[in-house]
């Protein structure tokens, strides 16, 4: 794995659902990482549901953050429903952290 893309998931790894104390990376939100050109990054990322309060503001908290990173100069973020999140997506860290 690059090094920039470690930087990417640790980037997205500070952001949480706001309704489940897991980080949206482990909650398997993330379908997506390509490193372009070693500076821009393309992602595809869902929510857990079409509905969900914070379809605004989570991808633009996504991109901000990769953004940040040093050497990153653009980021395509593609919010996708297919395949639907299912909580087979979460890790298994995931799935301990919420006894499930």
């Amino acid at each position: 794995m690059s090094e920039l893309k470690e930087k990417v998931i640790k980037e997205i790894k500070k952001i949480y659902d706001p309704e489940i104390p897991v980080n949206i990376y482990e909650l398997g939100l993330i379908y997506k990482i390509e490193i372009i050109d070693k500076k821009k990054v393309n992602i595809d990322m869902t929510l857990t549901t079409p509905n969900c309060p914070v379809a605004d503001s989570l991808p633009k908290m996504v991109k901000n953050n990769i953004l940040s990173i040093d050497g990153v100069s653009d980021v395509d973020l593609n919010l996708v429903w297919d395949p639907p999140w299912t909580k087979d997506k979460m890790s298994e860290a995931a799935k301990l952290e919420l006894n499930l």
